[in-house]
C-alpha cells in the first residue's frame, strides 16, 4: 500500500483504523499482543496462566483481536494456537516498544 495518507482513506478504511486503535488500547489485549510478540504461538490455557486470567476471559479478548486481524489461530492437534497475524502487526509492536523504551 506504500505511503498512503490518512486523508486518502475511504470511510470503511478509516473505521477499520479506528477499530484497530481501539483494540490496541485495551490493557488486556495489549498484554496479549506483547506476549505474542515474544513467542511464536500459544494456546489459550497457557496465555490465561501467564496473564492470571480465566480462559473464558482470555478467549473473549482473543476473539476481538482476531476480528481486528491482529492475531491468527492455527489448530495443532486438539489445541488452537494463537500468534501475531503478520509482519505488519509485529512491526507495530516492535516500533511501539522502541518508542516507549527510547522515550524513557
Amino acid at each position: 500500500m506504500g505511503n498512503v495518507k490518512f486523508s486518502e482513506l475511504n470511510e470503511k478504511e478509516t473505521d477499520a483504523l479506528i477499530d484497530l486503535f481501539k483494540a490496541l488500547g485495551d490493557n488486556t489485549r495489549a498484554r496479549i499482543l506483547t506476549y505474542l510478540f515474544d513467542v511464536d504461538s500459544v494456546c489459550v490455557s497457557d496465555l490465561a496462566s501467564v496473564l492470571g486470567m480465566t480462559t473464558s476471559a482470555v478467549s473473549h479478548q482473543l476473539k476481538i483481536l482476531k476480528q481486528n486481524n491482529l492475531i491468527r489461530n492455527k489448530r495443532e492437534g486438539k489445541q488452537i494456537k494463537y500468534s501475531l497475524a503478520d509482519d505488519h502487526i509485529r512491526l507495530i509492536m516492535e516500533k511501539s516498544i522502541e518508542h516507549i523504551v527510547e522515550a524513557g
